[in-house]
């Protein structure tokens, strides 16, 4: 039996950032102003997954777990002071804390826990869950007293405690979800540190500091306003002090450029970041049916020159695999580097992928690029692997189109050749390789090959209790997907965030969606 003590970790992570750092003593009061540059469709942590609705809504809101900012990718308790994993790695049971007040002044229980993890992992009609496969290894969940929640698993499952710290998993009051099962999409009401104020549409979203939060010594913040605007007017707007930050990320030209004109006035954090631009071949069209002809074109592709240039112009920086770089399971340079598309021997590659294509009978290859018409980081993407694949006379067509009929060619198959992105909030295998299995086992494998034996791979990773053996699974995956290059990744993006230097207590993390509940954050003024 593991025991895992959330304050105890909480108190080791702020013990170790106090050693490395000047302490200081947060301050309460204040507005923290921030932008926001897209607006949420509803109000439901069980339905969305975009930033847009975590900046905004997220600080309302308790969950079980919670990654810590301090120290990512350490988990730590949020309503759980405690929890207990079995040996056989299959019932997980929480200890919640006393005390906890939803924004009503009820309390919230373990009653509150189940019923909504029963909505995300059974939705009743009309609800919308978009983690209902996440957790269905999840067999049952049980409530034995007031504080204490148990789920009982029907297999193993490497990345539960991970997905128990999902920032999506909101708990909602049972008498709530009985009385209407779909009020979390036009209603606020939870235990988080701060309750909703207002949303003004097109504009802003505002909360302030709930004084019965269950931390007594927080927040520290009185309020907070979420302004949502354009991405290309958030620098005029740090600038002109209109707001104090943004939490998703700024481009290289653009940080700079803050950080030249603000000088101590701002700080800048960066991080690599858990996002990824994917080309993914449609496998179910000639000639991105032979494995040649995918091969050749990730062989044409001189990463590590595009890391270097693209960097100084856009997100994009790293060179990695199916995992992000750096990550604990992703696979190291050295056995990157043995990979197709992933050699530093651009001219010995290129030589290969026009060998690959004449076999193949496509010498003159020419396709249709399906982009998205998103300026940053996909328009670069896109003309960088359009001039790499010309290096190998390949001729090709850059086809941009606005999100929604972007989302509806991959979702259909009407593509040869696209500009997909992976996106998470944590470095883990379950999540990161759903883009590269069969669509039996996840619809957003756009790719729509059928090669099970990835599927195989991908269960048994997610079966495995020991870190070796996961390591070997996940590296077998990568192998073989990266080699019949059913998609791929063309790099990883990088992460800068400039904000006003009064604002502390906020960490960036390789994730835009973690350390957003406010909760630690003061203002030095």
């Amino acid at each position: 039996m593991r025991l895992l003590t959330g304050a105890l970790l909480a108190g080791v992570a702020s013990c170790l950032l106090a050693a490395g750092a000047v302490a200081q003593t947060p301050k309460k009061g204040g507005e923290l102003i921030f932008a926001v540059t897209a607006e949420p469709p509803n109000y439901d942590c069980h339905a969305n997954t975009s930033f847009a609705f975590v900046h905004p809504v997220i600080p309302h809101y308790s969950t079980l777990l919670t990654f810590s900012g301090a120290d990512y990718p350490k988990i730590v308790g949020d309503l759980a002071e405690s929890w207990t994993v079995s040996d056989d790695g299959k019932t997980y049971t929480f200890k919640l804390f006393d005390g906890v007040k939803f924004h009503d002044g009820s309390s919230l229980t373990s009653a509150d826990v189940k019923a909504s993890y029963d909505r995300i992992i059974n939705p009743p009609d009309g609800v919308v869950s978009a983690r209902k496969a996440t957790f269905s290894d999840v067999s049952s969940v049980e409530a034995p007293d007031a504080h204490t929640v148990v789920f009982h698993l029907s297999n193993p499952n490497a990345s539960m405690l991970q997905y128990f710290a999902s920032p999506f998993n909101c708990i909602y009051s049972a008498a709530k979800l009985k009385e209407n099962p779909k009020y979390p999409e036009t209603n606020i009401m939870g235990s988080g540190a701060f309750t909703f104020v207002e949303h003004v549409n097109g504009s802003s979203w505002t909360g302030k500091r709930f004084d019965g939060y269950f931390r007594k010594d927080r927040p520290y913040l009185d309020g907070y306003k979420a302004v949502f605007m354009k991405s290309g007017n958030v620098v005029n707007a740090l600038r002109g002090n209109q707001i104090m930050a943004e939490f998703r990320g700024r481009t290289p030209a653009e940080a700079e450029q803050l950080m030249s004109a603000m000088g101590d006035k701002v700080t800048k954090s960066e991080s690599p970041w858990i996002v990824s631009i994917i080309i993914v071949f449609n496998t179910q069209k000639k000639p991105f049916d032979d494995a040649r002809v995918r091969r050749a074109l990730s062989l044409a592709i001189d990463r590590y020159l595009g890391a270097q240039a693209l960097q100084n112009i856009s997100l994009l920086r790293h060179v990695g695999g199916l995992q992000r770089p750096g990550a604990e399971f992703a696979l190291t340079p050295e056995e990157l580097e043995k990979l197709p598309g992933f050699g530093h021997d651009i001219a010995k590659s290129r030589e290969e992928a026009k060998r690959l294509l004449k076999e193949a009978g496509v010498e003159n290859l020419s396709f249709k690029l399906t982009n998205r018409n998103v300026a940053e980081p996909y328009t670069p993407a896109g003309v960088f692997a359009i001039d790499q694949w010309r290096q190998i006379g390949v001729t090709v067509e850059h086809q941009q189109l606005e999100t929604k009929l972007w989302q509806a060619a991959l979702s259909s198959g009407n593509f040869d050749v696209a500009i997909d992105f992976s996106s998470e909030f944590l470095d883990d295998p379950s999540s990161q390789f759903a883009k590269y299995v069969t669509k039996d086992l996840s619809p957003i494998a756009y790719a729509d090959h059928h090669n099970t034996e990835l599927d195989k791979l991908y269960e048994q990773q997610m079966r495995a209790t020991s870190p070796a053996k996961r390591k070997e699974l996940t590296k077998q995956f990568e192998e073989i997907e990266l080699t019949e290059a059913y998609s791929v990744p063309l790099l990883w993006w990088h992460r800068i965030i400039v904000n006003d230097a009064k604002l502390k207590g906020w960490n960036i993390t390789p994730s835009h969606y973690l350390d957003q509940s406010l909760v630690d954050v003061w203002l030095d003024q």
